[in-house]
Parts: structure tokens; C-alpha cells; sequence
């Protein structure tokens, strides 16, 4: 740290330092004549002037840098703060940038330069042209520049222009606002002032099912993306559409929306019937089986669905053969004769999903029969390159079936017409416009609807009696089914479009089958359905920079989630606070424990606790009483616009976005607290002592309002807040009301519970023990496709097997031997006759018999698995 009377003159031109024989730039000379000149000092002074007054501005332009790739754009977003940031200082009167001179170094350089930052740029590129410089930028960029910062960035909330500071002119300087602080007009506090005294508004009546649509309210359908029910959900399953949906439907009711809420598990298909058959089950027995897991999962994670059924059921069969044979009579469907993939191993056609191969379009070399995961586009399995069979690994051949399609480009028209009308007037993300776009603009083809399978709802046609319907054409008729085993009245939801809104929550992969093949269907049907408003698409999240796998051990599934030890209310908040809304985001367990750390615990656990804390401990229990000043009532204000904005966007399904505003709420508390010192003041005089028990008074009752805030996303832990203060049930009905209500609902008089913390600490060696467990185990496996060195296999051996470790002799012939694997790759590669490589891969097999034996199992391979989804 330097002393205020040391901070003098910032030199910009090149000198040479009295005591150096080399120049050195920049030099800070102090008044004792001694200089500074390290990097350090001058970026300490950029920061400091940057991070004052345009670090959301520069967070903006490094995510539009970095994960969006405009970065030609960027000056329009760094321009404005710069020009507040000019205007700012030209009214400072004082050589400091506050005024304070114990707080910031001395900028004497700005009257000498007039802000345009030209020096400090010429200074910058210089440093950039030095040796060093650019050695230690290949070493920690690795040349990859801003795409070594992706994977950081994918973890961090994505900026809000509505975040930076308001960069008109203002009245006010820099220091007359606490950085990111909202300014508060007079007519906002007296507002604010007359809704604190508003009082609650009456006890919102329990729900009682079966929920039906209103006259006079709003009505919501709200559905989340049926989950297949051969696998276990994994983190990015569970926040892509279930988490989500469940905190937009608790919001929902809290503002007082008649609103249901189904889901279910997707039985029918192909991955049923292999796993059943992997399992030695039969397909309805897996589909029971896995529906309980998916059950279980859920009601851990506290998803508070109105019924969560499956597709396999009576209901399902019927309106989805009713919904087929309205398509036959409107003249929609077409027959067609289709090349299919058929495994003759496995002597059976293959449905899309147990296809893998190049993609026809972007080259990714893992592309599934029906979808690239990679370039999202839409593809038939026959149109893959070096296809192969999911479940054996052989390549399948092509043979000929009829078939029955959706006539999707006859329901164009339609479809468009459809789309202008929803998209236009409802909340589409942008990646489901966009997806839904890059359909049309390519033309619709027709689809088919049917396959060779036997677990599937049964094609009612006589022709086509040996067929089941195509799970995509199948599965979301399930949402109907669904709602129909919920109530046989669900045609008032699903045949109501003049009443009810459609949401539907899913990730990106499912747009295009919600957007286009469903309504088409629908559409098609003519029979006044209830086509989506809404559609709510997520990003991907992905784990720790990688991808989740059930097979390789990596990442965390749900029936996972709970042997960890941290409370599902934790999981639900960081998963949410690194939503996949605008891109994708990653799981990583060091941000996990900072967000429980630094948002929930210091943040805002401690400040519910001190609140509370206080009321007991200085006021026997009970809420003192309160006489507002002028401060108080600006805290009201601030708190009552950062309800606004919660509200503003949980309307626009903006849950990632809203979050902060919570947060920004108990910081705004903690800070109320820290400036007025309660437990200094209750030991003073009657002021003093009144001025402690209103700032209690206020701090308790924003508690109050957290706690409702709270409800969507941590669900037990907003109802452990309103325990432990006692709170009345009627204030989760009154706080959300039209644009945000903040009224006093713990009144003077108002006696709490017993309070205590809410959250715990996630410690290191806890976090790194995690970690571990779920990153994947690497198994020995020198197969023929593996393309890791022997060398590295030699090491796995030294690290993992303590039989060889014990027995150096096996060794040499080892890695002698480990060779074969490189040899079989590189005559694969050279296209050797198909003899030659056989008979490598034979020795190859025996070396891999030979490293069984010796690793004390069994020298026969294990049964080869299909990869789970």
C-alpha cells in the first residue's frame, strides 16, 4: 500500500529510472523521490478507474467477446460508460477521485490528457510487444486467446445491460452512489412509504384438485419435456426442464395464477426395449421400475408437479390413435416406401437413436439417427456416413419398409400463420425461435410417424397393423394422456386455447418437435386444440468443461444428488444460478461451494440470521417498533424496484436473471445493518435505542419478503425463514401481487420463532472429496479402437493395478507387447487388407487375455454394452 503523500506524478513517456541502466515505463514519481515503474502499479490504476464505473459494461463486452463472438461490437457497449465515466470526473473539484485522499491515487494526468485514454493505450501496446510479455501470454492463453477464458465464462451469469449504471448525465458524482446502487426519486420513496403500510391482503385459498380452467383468471398449462424412462436424469436433465418448470409453476401461484403443472416419464421405443433386454426385463417391467426412480428423484429435488404420470396407459392408446385417424381424414398422412438401417447381427431394424455415425452435414463423428447433437439439424439414419449399430458396433445395411408420414409440407402454411401469431405475442427464447426458423427457412419435409418396433402405442390402420407410432409423433401426445388420467376433464384444458396458455419447458434438442411436428399434428387434427404460447428452452449444462456419462462415471445423476450431504434446496439454488438461459453453462463443484459460501451463506444466510437474531436477542422476541426516517424509507425503495424487477422477469421466465435480485436484496440488508450498527445503538440512549428497533423492525420484515422471493427456487428453506419468524401464511399471497407489494407484514408486537442458521459451509477437502468421486474413473481397456499411447497405458497399469506393482517381472513383456494396440491403429488407418488386421487383432486380444490373468480375473471379455443415453 502506498501512502497518500507518496501518490504524485504518473510519467506516460519513456525515462530512464535515476538508479536503472534500461528505461522503464510507466514510473510513478513520489514526492521522496523514489519512483514506481512495475506493470502492477499502472493496472492497479486502470483497474481501479475501469472497475469504479464500467466493470458490467466490461463483463457485457467480454461475454459478447467470448461465448458470442462479436466482437466488433463491442465498442457500442463500452462506449457509453466511458462518456458517464468523463462526465463523472470533469465535475470532481478535488485531486481525488472521492475527495478522500486516503482512497485513491492521484490523477493530476487528467487534466494533462483529456481522458481519451490514448497514453494508457500506447502504453498498453507496448507492453504487449515485449518478449515477456507475449511468453507469458502463450502459456497461460496457449494460443487459444479469448477461448481459453469459455470455459470460465460459461460458469458465470451472463450480464444484464439493465446491471450497468444508468450512463446518462446525472446530477449526482460517482460518490454520492455506492457502485451498482439505484438511484431512488423522491415520488419512488414516498410510494414505497404508502405501500409499507398497505397492510396483507387476504389468506389465497389451498389447492384443490383436479385444477380446472376459471372464468376471469388466468389460466397456465404448464408442461416440462417428458423424461425417457430407460436412464437416470442427470444434473443438465433435471435443470433443462423439470427444475425449471417447477420454479416457474410455484411463481405462478404465488402471483395468483390458476395454473397445473403435469409431467411423466416417455416409456414407448426403442431405448425401452433395450434396456429391458439388457437388463433381462421385460419392457413394462423397466418402465415401472424406472418411473419410480424418475419419481423418487423428483420429489427429493422438490418438484411440485399436479401429477406426474407416463405414457404407457390406456388414455395414451386412445388420443393418439384419435388424433391419427383425424390426421387420415383431413388428408395428412401419405404412405411411402423408406430405406431403413437393419442390423443383421442383431437380425432388426434399427431405430434412429441406436444409430450412430458421421453427420451428413457438419461432420461430427457421433451424430444419432434422427438429430446431430452438434449443428441440431434434423436427419434420416441412412443419410449418416459410417453408420453403426449402437448395440453391437457392426455396420447395418440398408434395407426397404413402408411407412406412414406427416404431411408436414401441406400444414406449412398453416404452421407459419400459427407461429407468427405465438411467437410475436408469447415468451419464446431465442433459441427456439431461431431453432424454429432454421426449419421452416429449410422447408418442411414430410415425417414419418411409424416404425418397425413392438413397444409402442399400436398403429390402428389394417395396413400398417404390425407398426407402432414413432415415439416423436407419440411422446407429446403424452402430455394429454397425462392430463387426461389427471382428470376426464382435461379436454377444458387441452381443447380451451381461447382460455388456457401452453407452456412448454424442454431443452433445446426438443424444440423443433414442440414447435413444428406436435403442432402440426395438432393442426393437422382440427379439433380446436391448445397449441403452446410459450416455449421455454434451455441451453445445455455441461460438467466440469466435459460431458455427463452414466457409463464413464462422470458427473451427477439424480439418484446421486442426495448421497452427497448437501441439502436439495442448495442444489436447486446453484443449478438455477448457472441456468443455461442464454448459453451454455458448466457444472464445477469449486463454484458451487463459493456460490453456497459467499451467496447463501455470508450473504444471504447471514443476513436472515442477524435480523432475526436481533429481535430476539435485544427485543425479548418480539418486532420493536418502527419510525422510518428518511433512510429507511429509501431502503424501501430500493428494495421494493429490486421486486420489480424479480417480478418483470419471472413473468418472462427469466429465473436465472431473477435470482440476482434476491441476492442484490440481502445485500442491500446486509449493508442497512453494517452502516447503522443495531447492536452498537441498543446500548446507547432512547434515540439510539429507537433507531436499533427500526432498523431491526425493517431488517426483519425484508427477511419476511425474502423468504416468499425464496419460495420458487429453495422451497424449505423459504418455509424454514416464515417458521422461524413466525411470518403469517397471507404474506406469500400479498408480496407478489401486480408489480411487486412490500408491505410491513411483522408488525410491532409480532413475536418469532426461534431462529438459527440456515445454511452450512462447504469445505475444501469436502468439495475435492466430491469431485473425485464423480469424475470418472479411468478403466484399463487397451481395445482396438482406443487411441491412447501404450505408454499411457503402462502408467494406468503402474497407478491402478497393486498386482503389478508387485510383480515388476510382468513388465517388460508387457510393454513389449503393448505395442499391438499402435500397430492394429495404424494399419486401420492405412486401410490394410481386412486378413491383415484380423489376425493383429486376434494377438492384440490375447495380450488383453494375458493382462486378466495377471490382473487375478476373468481372461473372457465382459458382454459389450450399448452406451446408455
Amino acid at each position: 500500500m502506498m501512502s497518500p503523500a507518496y501518490k504524485k506524478f504518473l510519467v506516460f513517456s519513456e525515462k530512464v529510472v535515476p538508479f536503472l541502466s534500461r528505461p522503464a515505463l510507466p514510473a510513478l514519481l513520489l514526492p521522496n523521490g523514489q519512483h514506481l515503474f512495475s506493470s502492477n502499479a499502472i493496472c492497479r490504476l486502470s483497474t481501479l478507474i475501469i472497475h469504479c464505473f464500467c466493470q458490467p459494461a466490461l463483463l457485457q463486452a467480454l461475454h459478447m467477446t467470448v461465448l458470442q463472438g462479436k466482437g466488433s461490437e463491442v465498442s457500442k457497449v463500452i462506449q457509453g460508460p466511458l462518456n458517464y465515466l468523463v462526465q463523472s470526473l470533469s465535475k470532481i473539484n478535488t485531486p481525488y477521485l472521492t475527495g478522500v485522499k486516503s482512497q485513491h491515487l492521484f490523477l493530476c494526468y487528467l487534466s494533462k490528457f483529456p481522458f481519451n485514454f490514448s497514453s494508457f493505450k500506447l502504453w498498453f501496446d507496448r507492453v504487449n510487444g515485449m518478449h515477456a510479455c507475449q511468453t507469458a501470454a502463450q502459456k497461460v492463453l496457449q494460443g487459444k486467446g479469448h477461448e481459453c477464458m469459455k470455459s470460465y465464462m460459461q460458469r458465470q451469469p451472463a450480464p444484464q445491460i439493465s446491471q450497468c449504471r444508468d450512463m446518462q448525465p446525472s446530477n449526482s458524482t460517482p460518490a454520492e452512489a455506492d457502485e451498482g446502487e439505484r438511484l431512488v426519486s423522491e415520488e419512488e420513496i414516498e410510494a414505497a412509504a404508502l405501500t409499507w403500510n398497505k397492510g396483507l391482503s387476504p389468506q389465497a385459498t389451498e389447492r384443490k384438485h383436479p385444477i380446472l380452467p376459471q372464468e376471469g383468471k388466468r389460466n397456465i398449462l404448464l408442461t416440462s419435456a417428458l423424461p425417457y424412462v430407460n436412464n437416470v436424469p442427470h444434473l443438465g436433465n433435471i435443470i433443462g426442464c423439470v427444475l425449471s418448470a417447477d420454479v416457474f409453476s410455484r411463481y405462478g401461484r404465488l402471483r395468483g395464477w390458476n395454473l397445473l403443472f403435469v409431467c411423466g416419464t416417455d416409456e414407448y421405443g426403442t431405448a425401452t426395449e433395450n434396456k429391458a433386454r439388457e437388463e433381462g426385463l421385460t419392457p413394462q417391467q423397466i418402465c415401472d421400475k424406472y418411473h419410480a426412480v424418475h419419481s423418487s428423484i423428483y420429489k427429493w429435488f422438490q418438484i411440485d408437479f399436479d401429477f406426474f404420470g407416463r405414457t404407457t396407459t390406456e388414455k395414451q392408446t386412445e388420443i393418439a390413435q384419435d388424433i391419427f385417424w383425424r390426421l387420415h381424414k383431413n388428408d395428412f398422412l401419405v404412405e411411402d416406401t423408406v430405406e431403413q438401417l437393419c442390423c443383421e447381427n442383431c437380425k432388426r431394424f434399427l431405430a434412429d437413436r441406436f444409430v450412430e455415425g458421421i453427420c451428413p452435414h457438419c461432420s461430427y463423428p457421433e451424430a444419432r439417427g434422427d438429430q446431430c447433437d452438434k449443428c441440431g439439424r434434423l436427419i434420416n439414419a441412412v443419410e449418416l456416413k459410417e453408420p453403426q449399430c449402437k448395440v453391437c458396433r457392426q455396420t447395418p445395411v440398408i434395407r426397404t419398409s413402408k411407412h406412414l408420414f406427416l404431411d408436414l409440407p401441406k400444414l406449412e402454411s398453416q404452421l407459419e400463420q400459427w407461429l407468427d401469431k405465438s411467437t410475436s405475442g408469447g415468451d419464446w427464447t431465442p433459441n427456439a425461435k431461431q431453432i424454429t426458423r432454421s426449419w421452416l427457412r429449410d422447408g418442411l419435409k414430410p415425417r414419418c410417424i411409424t416404425r418397425d418396433l413392438h413397444w409402442g402405442t399400436p398403429v390402428p390402420h389394417p395396413d400398417f397393423k404390425e407398426k407402432v407410432f414413432y415415439v416423436w409423433f407419440d411422446a407429446p401426445i403424452g402430455y394429454l394422456s397425462i392430463t387426461a388420467n389427471y382428470t376426464d376433464k382435461w379436454e377444458k384444458w387441452w381443447k380451451n386455447p381461447q382460455q388456457v396458455e401452453l407452456y412448454n419447458f424442454m431443452a433445446k434438442d426438443n424444440v423443433p418437435f414442440h414447435s413444428v411436428v406436435f403442432p402440426c399434428s395438432l393442426l393437422g387434427a382440427q379439433d380446436n386444440y391448445t397449441l403452446v404460447n410459450h416455449l421455454v428452452a434451455t441451453e445445455y449444462l455441461n460438467y466440469e468443461d466435459t460431458k455427463f456419462s452414466k457409463s464413464r462415471g462422470v458427473g451427477v445423476f439424480g439418484d446421486m444428488a442426495k448421497d452427497t450431504g448437501i441439502p436439495s434446496d442448495v442444489w436447486r439454488f446453484y443449478l438455477l444460478y448457472v441456468r443455461p438461459e442464454g448459453q451454455d453453462s458448466a457444472f464445477s463443484w469449486a463454484d458451487m461451494a463459493m456460490k453456497n459460501n459467499s451467496e447463501l451463506l455470508n450473504n444471504l444466510g447471514n443476513f436472515i440470521n442477524r435480523a432475526g437474531m436481533f429481535v430476539m436477542k435485544f427485543f425479548e422476541g418480539c418486532v420493536p417498533v418502527m419510525d422510518l426516517q428518511h433512510e429507511d424509507k429509501r431502503l424501501l425503495a430500493l428494495v421494493g424496484w429490486e421486486l420489480q424487477q424479480y417480478i418483470q422477469l419471472m413473468d418472462k421466465v427469466k429465473i436465472r436473471d431473477a435470482l440476482k435480485h434476491i441476492l442484490n436484496i440481502s445485500r442491500h440488508g446486509n449493508q442497512y445493518i453494517q452502516v447503522n450498527e443495531p447492536w452498537k445503538k441498543i446500548k446507547g440512549g432512547d434515540t439510539e435505542r429507537q433507531r436499533a428497533g427500526t432498523v431491526t423492525g425493517v431488517s426483519v420484515n425484508i427477511a419476511c419478503l425474502l423468504s416468499v422471493m425464496l419460495l420458487p427456487y429453495m422451497p424449505t428453506v423459504s418455509q424454514t425463514i416464515r417458521d422461524q419468524l413466525n411470518a403469517p401464511q397471507s404474506c406469500i399471497n400479498t408480496m407478489l401481487q401486480g408489480t411487486g407489494t412490500f408491505v410491513c407484514a411483522l408488525s410491532a408486537g409480532h413475536r418469532v420463532g426461534t431462529v438459527s442458521p440456515l445454511f452450512q459451509k462447504l469445505e475444501a477437502d469436502q468439495i475435492e472429496a466430491l469431485k473425485k468421486k464423480f469424475g470418472g474413473q479411468q478403466v484399463f481397456d487397451p481395445s482396438p479402437l482406443d487411441s491412447t499411447p501404450a505408454i499411457v497405458y503402462l502408467c494406468k497399469i503402474l497407478l491402478q493395478h497393486s498386482y503389478l506393482r508387485e510383480n515388476l517381472n510382468h513388465f517388460e513383456t508387457i510393454l513389449s507387447n503393448l505395442s499391438q494396440g499402435d500397430k492394429v491403429r495404424a494399419l486401420k488407418a492405412q486401410k490394410a487388407e481386412k486378413a491383415v488386421i484380423t489376425a493383429e487383432v486376434a494377438k492384440l486380444l490375447d495380450l488383453k487375455k494375458q493382462l486378466a490373468v495377471a490382473e487375478g480375473k476373468s481372461p473372457e471379455p465382459a458382454p459389450q454394452k450399448s452406451k446408455k443415453k
